[in-house]
């Protein structure tokens, strides 16, 4: 899949539920209110739309929320999807998790196929970290991350930077996770959503952290990629890997080679714009078939746009982008 300005589709990342156990101050609003099941893609039908993906040259999957692993029986499609692992299939399959659920399912996912992991953890003290994601057990989540080590599974911890809530962690969070063999990845907040919050005050530009960072820790530019957006170093002093994510500052749409499929068979093109594609239509419709299906999916890789209009703006209140990052996963 090829779009208008030549870049190969080859990553999916596929939201399999926007319901969360967490309530993370820059992603969702406290009352959240969540689609109803009527309009959520069996799990057959969400493994069916991403064989379909592989077919046309999907080759890294990755699987998000809201959190993944609290959607019902949701094993049975990392188990399916697993299967398509190898020459003509994916290349790689990953997950995106908040960890809670981790003790649970850490070996079923190393089972499957998963190899790599990241896990969201913007903080290593207990008590912010309760109040960034309002009700949120911080030991859980560290069990969940050694049971994901144990099971043999890399895991990449990814960091929302928020000024005045963690922005004094940074090295700390760098020493915790060369201590443990993790990479750290740090992500600029991004104007999705309405969360009751003024993004303008929690907005910090990752250019300034990584200054910070060089103060003590030396970084040397790498060309290590995992497909996705960040910019890796390698921190000579632990052997691990620092990303940064920076849609704000530097975006990095000129090698966007993904698009994101909701929990409702929706397909956005771009995470910061509105325009999307309905896929849960010709899933469904029996005369279409598979190559009504897999024509929907072209029509929609044309009209990928070149890129976001992502801006932190205190004379425009409102998010860029209305939905929740729940929505589309990140």
């Amino acid at each position: 899949m090829i779009d208008p300005f030549g870049r190969s589709i080859s990553y999916l990342r596929v939201s399999v539920t926007d319901r969360c156990d967490l309530r993370c101050v820059y992603c969702m609003a406290e009352d959240m209110t969540f689609l109803p099941k009527s309009e959520v893609l069996t799990l057959e039908e969400l493994d069916r739309l991403c064989g379909t993906f592989i077919g046309l040259g999907v080759r890294k999957l990755r699987l998000t929320g809201g959190e993944p692993l609290v959607r019902r029986n949701v094993m049975s499609l990392v188990r399916s999807l697993g299967a398509r692992i190898g020459a003509g299939g994916l290349e790689e399959l990953t997950l995106t998790t908040n960890g809670t659920q981790l003790t649970k399912h850490a070996e079923g996912l190393a089972a499957a196929g998963v190899r790599r992991i990241n896990v969201s953890l913007d903080t290593l003290d207990a008590a912010a970290f309760k109040a960034a994601t309002r009700w949120g057990e911080l030991d859980k989540v560290l069990d969940g991350i050694f049971a994901a080590k144990s099971a043999g599974l890399h895991v990449k911890i990814n960091a929302v930077a928020l000024r005045g809530v963690n922005e004094d962690e940074f090295d700390r969070m760098l020493a915790w996770c060369g201590e443990h063999g993790f990479d750290l990845c740090l992500i600029e907040t991004m104007p999705l959503g309405e969360i009751n919050e003024d993004r303008t005050d929690q907005f910090l530009p990752l250019s300034l952290v990584r200054a910070r960072l060089r103060q003590r820790w030396t970084l040397n530019e790498t060309d290590y990629s995992t497909g996705g957006p960040a910019r890796y170093f390698d921190v000579a002093e632990t052997g691990t890997r620092l990303g940064f994510i920076t849609p704000m500052t530097h975006n990095f749409c000129e090698s966007c080679n993904r698009v994101r499929l909701t929990c409702t068979g929706t397909l956005y093109m771009c995470l910061g714009q509105e325009d999307a594609a309905d896929l849960r239509a010709p899933l469904r419709d029996p005369e279409l078939g598979e190559e009504g299906l897999r024509q929907a999916i072209r029509d929609a890789i044309a009209r990928k746009p070149k890129g976001h209009d992502f801006v932190i703006d205190r004379r425009r209140r409102a998010p860029a982008v209305a939905r929740h990052m729940s929505v589309t996963g990140g």
